[in-house]
């Protein structure tokens, strides 16, 4: 039986600068990659075309491609992972399984079954930070607490950065190592029960240009002036490290927003019930939302009657994507105007976003919500006419996503802004008094 150490790739999707894989590969024993095609988690998404599966699949084959040319191959499988690393261990001898830390709590709970498995015979899981750049204890207070709040946890992480969390992990020196075999057949999406949508996906390339004008550019949804990178944070298929660095360079602004995405993972790690549907604030769970399937189903059909947010609804829809002003907007007019639960949101962004991640996710729901951390206060009630006035007054945004704005189709609007802000003032005061 063959002696090997195992890389499993997660959402690291990258031979290049991936610190778990650098250290597997630095071990002393030959090193199979390895994909797991999760079955836990693909039964759950309902559509079959779902672009981020083909977008890994994509990532996979890259890999693959890189692989065959060390002599190696990667090896994908489709199922549960205890009953695939069930197989491996009947075929190969390993001692060491390498990945790259999650901070999500089926990824904890995936963690800790294939670390029993592997002990029993004899193997061991180790793990290391790879997709942020300061994690868990790395950024604390004086006093050893987290931080809930951004503004001090963003003083802090700058104050505690340096060179040596930037340096890239110098992997392709130690190519050599990897596990030499026959290229082993990915199943297509069809075999794991998908379809292709062969829509583009956003370049993986940093536009520079666009990055030293992002302080200026990026709440204008009708201009190209965010980078569009989320997909490629999301699945690993570009460094952290490599980003902050460049971001570290030329624009203050979009270091915060990598420092956002580090301080959400921390406040997921720290507070896991707001990953399994828990307000970050107790108090929040006590709002009696409102129930209303018709005014849910007009908010995710873009069909609200609100430019503003039917326009971001429409280009989630269709592209998987939404503006990051937009989002704040729309998740606002969800949880203040409709008085609808943010977890429908949530849960609706879960499913249509490319670059969904846990993380984030909750942590701008809830801080449109006003039960985060570090929230707007609840009174802060977005008026979506003075946000278009503000970021898209020509209505170029709008215009491309709702043609028929100013025809007798364009709905009337779903409720009216004053008497909604009213409602909320009221419902939202009344929970929290108790």
């Amino acid at each position: 039986m063959q002696q090997v150490n195992i890389f499993w790739f997660r959402r690291d999707l990258r031979l290049e600068d991936n610190a778990g894989l650098y250290h597997a590969l630095k071990s002393n024993h030959p090193v199979l990659p390895i994909f797991i095609f999760d079955s836990n988690i693909l039964d759950e998404l309902e559509d079959k075309a779902d672009r981020r599966v083909e977008f890994i699949h994509a990532a996979l084959e890259e890999i693959q491609e890189k692989l065959v040319k060390t002599g190696s191959s990667l090896e994908v499988y489709h199922g549960k992972p205890a009953d695939v690393y069930a197989i491996l261990l009947k075929k190969y001898k390993i001692e060491t399984v390498f990945t790259n830390h999650d901070y999500e709590p089926y990824a904890l709970e995936r963690e800790k079954l294939i670390g029993n498995l592997l002990k029993e015979h004899g193997a061991e899981l180790k793990t290391y930070k790879d997709q942020v750049i300061l994690e868990k204890e790395e950024v604390l207070k004086d006093d050893g607490k987290p931080y809930t709040v951004f503004t001090p946890y963003s003083r802090k992480w700058k104050a505690v950065l340096t060179d040596f969390h930037l340096k890239p992990y110098p992997t392709k020196k130690y190519f050599t190592n990897f596990f030499k075999q026959e290229a082993f057949k990915i199943p297509s999406l069809k075999e794991i029960g998908f379809e292709a949508v062969d829509q583009p996906f956003p370049s993986k390339n940093l536009n520079e240009e666009l990055i030293k004008k992002y302080g200026e550019q990026r709440n204008f949804p009708g201009i190209n002036g965010t980078s569009k990178l989320g997909v490629h944070l999301r699945f690993g298929t570009i460094s952290i490290r490599q980003l902050a660095t460049e971001a570290k360079e030329l624009s203050e602004t979009y270091l915060n927003e990598l420092i956002w995405r580090d301080f959400y993972h921390c406040i997921l790690w720290y507070f896991p019930q707001v990953g399994k549907g828990k307000a970050f604030k107790p108090e929040y769970d006590q709002i009696e939302w409102r129930k209303d399937k018709g005014e849910f189903d007009k908010w995710c059909e873009g069909e609200t009657g609100y430019p503003i947010v039917d326009a971001g609804m429409r280009e989630l829809n269709a592209t998987g994507f939404m503006h990051n002003r937009v989002r704040m907007i729309v998740a606002s007019f969800l949880t203040k105007h409709l008085l609808l639960d943010w977890r429908l949101g949530e849960a609706y962004f879960a499913k249509k976003l490319l670059d969904f991640d846990l993380a984030a996710n909750n942590g701008g729901w809830q801080w449109a919500a006003g039960s985060g951390c570090d929230a707007a206060p609840y009174f802060r009630i977005f008026n979506p006419r003075l946000q278009t006035e503000k970021f898209d007054k020509d209505l170029k945004y709008i215009r491309h996503w709702v043609p028929e704005l100013e025809s007798f189709d364009y709905p009337k609007p779903v409720v009216d802004h004053e008497f909604a802000r009213k409602r909320c003032l009221e419902v939202y005061g009344k929970a929290l008094k108790k």
